[in-house]
C-alpha cells in the first residue's frame, strides 16, 4: 500500500474523498441539496453501508494518496461521532494518508462542545460552518433553525477546538441593502476564520424560495443592488487580507479549502453515500461516477451489490476539456499551461482576441485566468473557448 499504482501519471496519484450524509433536521427553503428529513435513521445500517461503499472503491483505487476528506450534506454533524472515526480510519487502510485535509459540514444548531470534540478526535481536521446570517430576522427568513446568538457561540466553540474553520454566509437576501451587508460583513471577519465562503443568494427551481419568487412574495435586490453587494464583499475581504481565490471562496494565503480545490484544479476525487458524484481515472480513462439519490434507494444497492452507483461514464476527451474549462476558471489561479495543453486546448483564435479585447480573459505563458468580470460571466466564457 502507499506504491504508485502501475501507469497511473503521478499528477493523478492524489485523491480525495466525499462523504454524504443526506439527513437534516429541516429543509430549508432555498435548499436544492440533496437533503432529507426523516423521523427515524438506522445508525447501524447505514454504518454499514457507507463502510461498504467506502471499501468498493478502496479496492479500486487503492495506494493512491488522499488528499482530503470531506463530510458533507445534508448535515453531517447529525452523524455519530463514532461513525466519522470508523470511516476516516477505513480510509487510512486503503490509501496513503500524510495529514490529509478532512472537513466536516455542521450547522449550529447541531453543534455542542462535547460532540465538536468527539469529531475532532475522531481525526476531522477543519470545520465548516453553514451560518447563513449574523441577525435573527433574516435567520428566519432564510428558514434556518439557529439563532444568531447560537451563531456566534458555535463560532466561538469551532475556533476553540478546530485549528481550521471556516463558514458560510449568504447575501443578496430580500431587502438587505449595501450598508446592511457592510456592517454584517466586517462584523463577520471580527472572529478570526482563515476562511469564509460568501454565497450570493439564487433562486433555485423546485425550492420554496422559488414558488414563493414566481408568485411575487420573495422579492431579491435587483441586478444593480446585487452588483453592489459584489463588489463590496470583493473589496471588504480583500483588504482584510482573504481575497477571492474563488467566486464565492475567500481565505488567507496557505488557507484555502484543499477539497473544493481538487475540484477546481479538475483532479479525482470518489464520491460515496446517496446523490455523490465522482471523477476517477480507472486504467488510463476518466470516469464520472454517480450514485442513487433517494437514501432508501440508496441503501438497498449497497445492500444488494455492495455499492450505489446509477451511472459511470467515461469521459471524452472533449467532455473532459469542458469540464476542465468549467471547473479551473472559477479560480483566481486559473489554469495552467501544462493542463491546458494536456486536454487540448486550441479556441478560434478570433474568440480568444475577443475576449482578451474586453478584459474577461487572460492567456499567456503561465496559462488561462479569467478576469474578475469574466468569472461573473463564466457560462458566455465557456461557449466561446469549449
Amino acid at each position: 500500500m502507499g506504491e504508485k499504482p502501475s501507469g497511473l501519471p503521478a499528477t493523478l496519484i492524489m485523491l480525495s474523498l466525499y462523504i454524504h450524509w443526506p439527513f437534516c433536521k429541516s429543509k430549508c427553503p432555498y435548499c436544492d441539496f440533496n437533503s432529507h428529513v426523516r423521523e427515524r435513521i438506522d445508525e447501524a445500517a447505514w454504518q454499514r453501508a457507507l463502510l461498504a461503499e467506502l471499501g468498493y472503491w478502496g479496492e479500486r483505487t487503492q495506494g493512491r494518496k488522499l488528499a482530503s476528506l470531506f463530510f458533507g450534506g445534508g448535515t453531517p454533524s447529525l452523524m455519530p461521532p463514532a461513525l466519522t472515526a470508523a470511516l476516516i480510519e477505513t480510509a487510512q487502510k486503503y490509501w496513503t494518508c500524510d495529514n490529509p485535509e478532512i472537513t466536516l459540514e455542521a450547522n449550529p444548531t447541531s453543534v455542542e462542545a462535547q460532540k465538536l470534540k468527539d469529531f475532532h478526535a475522531a481525526g476531522v481536521t477543519r470545520l465548516s460552518l453553514g451560518i447563513q446570517a449574523l441577525n435573527d430576522a433574516d435567520l428566519k427568513a432564510l428558514g434556518r433553525q439557529h439563532s444568531a446568538t447560537e451563531a456566534l457561540a458555535a463560532l466561538d466553540l469551532a475556533a476553540s477546538i478546530f485549528p481550521r474553520f471556516s463558514f458560510d454566509l449568504i447575501y443578496a437576501r430580500p431587502e438587505q441593502t449595501v450598508k446592511a451587508w457592510e456592517a454584517e460583513l466586517r462584523r463577520a471577519l471580527g472572529f478570526g476564520a482563515t476562511h469564509m465562503s460568501l454565497y450570493q443568494l439564487t433562486i433555485e427551481p423546485g425550492t420554496q424560495f422559488a414558488t414563493l419568487h414566481q408568485r411575487g412574495d420573495l422579492v431579491t435586490p435587483d441586478e444593480e443592488t446585487g452588483a453592489a453587494l459584489y463588489e463590496l464583499t470583493q473589496s471588504l475581504m480583500g483588504k482584510a487580507g482573504l481575497p477571492a481565490y474563488e467566486i464565492s471562496n475567500h481565505a488567507k494565503p496557505g488557507h484555502e479549502c484543499r477539497h473544493n480545490l481538487t475540484y477546481w484544479r479538475y483532479g479525482d476525487y470518489v464520491g460515496i453515500g446517496p446523490g455523490a458524484h465522482g471523477r476517477v481515472t480507472l486504467d488510463g480513462v476518466k470516469q464520472a461516477t454517480r450514485t442513487h439519490r433517494a437514501p432508501e434507494e440508496w441503501l438497498e444497492r449497497v445492500t444488494k451489490h455492495g455499492h450505489g452507483l446509477t451511472e459511470t461514464t467515461s469521459l471524452s476527451r472533449e467532455d473532459q476539456l469542458h469540464e476542465m474549462l468549467l471547473m479551473g476558471l472559477r479560480l483566481e489561479e486559473g489554469i495552467p499551461a501544462s493542463r491546458l495543453s494536456g486536454y487540448g486546448f486550441s479556441p478560434a483564435p478570433h474568440k480568444l482576441a475577443t475576449l482578451q479585447k474586453h478584459g474577461l480573459i487572460v492567456l499567456d505563458e503561465q496559462g488561462l485566468r479569467a478576469s474578475a468580470e469574466g468569472r461573473l460571466r463564466l457560462n458566455a466564457l465557456l461557449a466561446e473557448l469549449a
